[in-house]
């Protein structure tokens, strides 16, 4: 699963708001707030949809490996 600090990241890489990203993955402005924020326990489908629209748009999710954290990279054209 992703994170909300590689939601974060990856929005900062894109250039984009928290508007552009809600409107992106077709969810409310407020649930990314929560979501970004960790104030909520997200549903599946709410990351999957934001995964899926930051993934879209050229974005590769980086998981946690030995000493290395989670991360975020964009894709080259």
């Amino acid at each position: 699963m992703i994170s909300a600090r590689q939601i974060r990241a990856a929005r900062a890489l894109l250039g984009w708001s928290q508007q552009d990203l809600a409107d992106r993955a077709i969810i409310s402005v407020n649930a990314l707030r929560r979501l970004e924020g960790e104030q909520v326990d997200p549903r599946l489908s709410t990351i999957a949809a934001v995964k899926t629209a930051l993934e879209s748009a050229g974005i590769d999710f980086l998981p946690t490996s030995g000493t290395q954290g989670e991360g975020v990279r964009l894709r080259l054209p």
